[in-house]
């Protein structure tokens, strides 16, 4: 397997220099600008390395809807990397696939790194298949960042599930996070049913996305979020895909404390938030209000699956102590599946965690 290098991805044929017309005389040379500093590891940071696999695997949204996609670890979502501010992380990444890919590590700062940007034809060329790269960078800033391919984004990102969390924590933690008793993922994407079976098609004007998910699962495939009275959770909420999702919760009023990663400086009270292509919210709900709450998409056919209602991105707060075995729940005679939200690997030291619930099935 080959290793692709800086030195492979050289680039040639930059252009003609421009010639200026003296003013007065002739201009002196410029100086040359120094490189970016490369981030400094704080000290004790860990180094954290990772070998990982890009597969063609099938996945199943709900029911019978299968989808073929392009798998990071051969799972949608993708392995969680959680580390601290300031970590060193490696990362060789093996494309088993028949198309190129990269990994753009979104929201990352790259001080230094800008190589490791994972933008073909901009920081390195696309990892073709049977080759790999490796990235190495330091974890900064703080926040909830994910990772996701650049190489035709409009098909490997928005439908084919090429996408995971990746999450820094602080070295300072704001009073609220010091708070938090549990910790939750919820990545929002949809699908276009049409090209699920059309690998190298699809994300493109006029598609018609059919089902929708949250963590690569409609509703009921979803699990419920289970707390107690007096917990205070973190959902970070990621816009994983090409649309808009205008996220409500039931029976609450929540902070919306985070965006994109970062702090803001005054919360905002609410009961909804609109999460766009790309973009993060970290939303702080305080757990105050026994009974089951739904949480759901506000934008109405986002929760259908096909021509199906009540699917696609919904699910339920279920506190401890209420009853679960009325025969019209959803969830009373179901298994429940714990690290859904990877909420049990959050909790873990840092790290990165593949989760197999989220595994494909091989595509040969």
């Amino acid at each position: 397997m080959t290793n692709v290098t800086r030195r492979d991805a050289v680039l040639t044929g930059l252009g003609a220099a421009v010639a200026v017309p003296a003013l007065t005389a002739a201009a002196s040379p410029a100086p040359a600008r120094a490189a970016p500093a490369r981030a400094k590891s704080p000290a004790g940071a860990a180094h954290h390395k990772f070998e990982m696999n890009i597969e063609e695997t099938r996945i199943t949204l709900v029911g019978k809807q299968t989808f073929q996609t392009f798998a990071f670890g051969g799972q949608v979502p993708a392995p969680l990397f959680h580390v601290r501010e300031g970590d060193e992380v490696e990362v060789v990444l093996n494309n088993l696939t028949t198309l190129p890919h990269t990994i753009h590590w979104h929201g990352l700062l790259q001080r230094g790194t800008w190589e490791m940007d994972g933008v073909p034809d901009m920081t390195q060329l696309g990892i073709q298949p049977g080759d790999s790269f490796t990235y190495r960078f330091v974890a900064e800033p703080a926040g909830t960042m994910w990772y996701h391919c650049h190489v035709n984004v409009n098909e490997h990102v928005a439908t084919r599930g090429m996408w995971g969390p990746f999450i820094i924590d602080p070295l300072k933690p704001t009073p609220v996070e010091r708070e938090v008793t549990g910790d939750y993922i919820l990545m929002f994407s949809e699908w276009a049913s049409a090209w699920a079976d059309k690998l190298g098609q699809g994300g493109v004007p006029g598609d018609v996305f059919d089902y929708f998910t949250i963590n690569g699962k409609s509703f009921p495939e979803t699990q419920p979020i289970r707390v107690k009275e007096g917990d205070v959770i973190r959902l970070r909420m990621f816009g994983a895909g090409g649309g808009f999702h205008s996220i409500h919760i039931h029976g609450h009023v929540f902070q919306i404390a985070f965006k994109d990663g970062h702090p803001l400086p005054a919360p905002i009270n609410a009961d909804t938030v609109l999460v766009g292509p790309g973009e993060r919210y970290d939303i702080i709900l305080r757990c105050d209000n026994p009974g089951r709450w739904m949480i759901h998409d506000h934008i109405d056919h986002h929760t259908m699956n096909g021509h199906t209602p009540h699917g696609g991105v919904m699910t339920v707060i279920e506190y401890d102590g209420i009853p679960r075995d009325q025969a019209y729940y959803h969830w009373a005679h179901k298994e429940f599946v714990p690290d859904f939200y990877y909420e049990q690997s959050l909790k873990k030291p840092h790290g990165i965690y593949p989760n197999p619930i989220f595994k494909g099935v091989p595509v040969t």
